[in-house]
């Protein structure tokens, strides 16, 4: 059904992709390594109140911008005034908070560049060619600039991303409201497809949104919290549901 068979010895997961018609990608973590380059701009946002590794993962993984910031703040007992999202990057408003985090952001990821994970990669060229469609649902509001930096622009044609979500008010995740959106652009239902992701908050977006495979990623000991919201399975790297296929990066 959602997954035939586990071989614990070589960790490679089946899934019958023809069972379903589209799957829908968060990007970061899930695709590239940009969860990394988030998490070193979210801790050098939030030094003054004594960030923490843990940090990121308990209150920021997958959320909106604004409501990372929101999360972290709540855990720290400090308040500030909304702002707006036009307020100056700086530190005396959510808002404000907010895009000085996504100056740090792009400032990293124009310096360093992304490349996408080989696993994640060999998957994409299975899907290709089963024909399958897929699209990236990501609440972040860099993630056409994320999938530029990769190269992987053209390879998804409908991106739900936490602009879209502003522009066409989607609740984000947990909220099943743009996995269901990206569903709705595939011209999909719910019920015909997988959601792919590596954190909590959009693995239960993906059960609250009814989709009948929802995959977790485990980028480093996350497993237990993704079984826990609810992942149908959970891998270490996406090459496990992509054995002997060989993907490309064409």
């Amino acid at each position: 059904m959602t997954a035939d068979s586990i071989d614990r010895h070589d960790r490679t997961t089946v899934v019958d992709w023809e069972a379903y018609e589209a799957v829908l990608f968060d990007l970061d973590g899930v695709i590239t390594p940009t969860a990394e380059v988030h998490e070193r701009a979210w801790a050098e946002l939030f030094a003054p109140w004594d960030y923490a590794p843990d940090d990121y993962l308990r209150y920021i993984d997958g959320k909106p911008r604004y409501d990372g910031v929101r999360s972290f703040l709540a855990s720290r007992n400090v308040t500030l005034p909304e702002g707006d999202p036009s307020d100056p990057a700086g530190d005396t408003s959510v808002c404000a908070l907010g895009n000085k985090k996504n100056d740090l952001f792009n400032t990293i990821l124009e310096r360093e560049g992304v490349v996408p994970y080989p696993g994640s990669m060999r998957l994409m060229g299975l899907l290709d060619r089963l024909g399958i469609p897929k699209a990236v649902v990501s609440s972040s509001k860099n993630a056409r600039r994320v999938l530029a930096a990769a190269g992987l622009a053209d390879r998804f044609p409908h991106v739900v991303d936490g602009i879209v979500a502003v522009d066409e008010d989607l609740a984000g995740k947990p909220a099943p409201d743009m996995f269901l959106r990206g569903a709705e652009l595939l011209g999909v239902d719910a019920a015909d497809t997988v959601v792919v992701e590596d954190a909590t908050s959009g693995v239960a977006a993906g059960v609250a949104g009814g989709f009948p495979l929802v995959i977790g990623v485990d980028r480093g000991g996350n497993r237990k919290a993704l079984e826990d919201h609810g992942a149908s399975i959970v891998v270490d790297d996406l090459d496990e549901l992509a054995s002997g296929t060989d993907g490309g990066m064409s």
